[in-house]
């Protein structure tokens, strides 16, 4: 599993992009109804919400740490994310919500964010807590069984994608899925450079 981990990630810093500008790219998404709000439980059982990280950008992704490609792909390119933005790095807070949480317990998926950067914080929850936060922020999800595959075997069709909140709390921009690392952090930069407070407001 590990090594298999390692090739997908090596895979995605192989095909990155060149860097694109800090202009809106066609592969940010326009979402609108999007609440972003969330109360979850991060891996050592403390209480994360969206008002945590005052002054911080927040990039978040939803997967799971038995999904096959989309997420280990998605946090190879939030790793990239964070080593492009160099010393802005630490105005960015990168979160991963599991939509798994029943088989996902903190352990695994503390053991699964850090393989990518120890500072992903991985978030979960209840399963009514987790479907409330992924309908907030319009994400779907659904598990899917093999014919005959016993109850804990199965996949989790999910949305996939990165959404960037602003230092204020506000939704700012959904990355789609597979957009260059390169964009992302020079669209992040852009924002930065723009942002002349980062106090949040209510």
């Amino acid at each position: 599993m590990i090594k298999r981990l390692r090739v997908i990630a090596c895979c995605a810093i192989l095909l990155g992009a060149p860097a694109a500008g800090a202009d809106a790219a066609p592969d940010e998404q326009t979402e609108t109804g999007i609440v972003p709000r969330y109360l979850l439980m991060d891996t050592h059982g403390q209480a994360v919400s969206d008002q945590d990280f005052p002054g911080r950008f927040q990039l978040i992704a939803f997967g799971y740490t038995f999904c096959p490609d989309i997420c280990p792909t998605t946090l190879a390119e939030v790793s990239l994310v964070m080593q492009k933005l160099g010393s802005q790095a630490s105005r960015l807070q990168p979160l991963f919500v599991t939509v798994d949480p029943e088989r996902d317990t903190p352990e695994a998926l503390n053991r699964y964010t850090k393989f990518f950067d120890p500072r992903i914080v991985g978030l979960t929850g209840s399963p009514d807590l987790v479907r409330r936060v992924a309908d907030h922020f319009k994400v779907r999800y659904e598990k899917h069984w093999e014919p005959g595959a016993a109850k804990d075997q199965y996949s989790v069709d999910h949305s996939a994608g990165m959404y960037l909140l602003g230092p204020d709390g506000r939704f700012l921009v959904k990355f789609a899925y597979a957009t260059p690392p390169q964009e992302i952090a020079a669209r992040i930069q852009a924002l930065m450079s723009e942002d002349t407070g980062g106090r949040r407001t209510r």
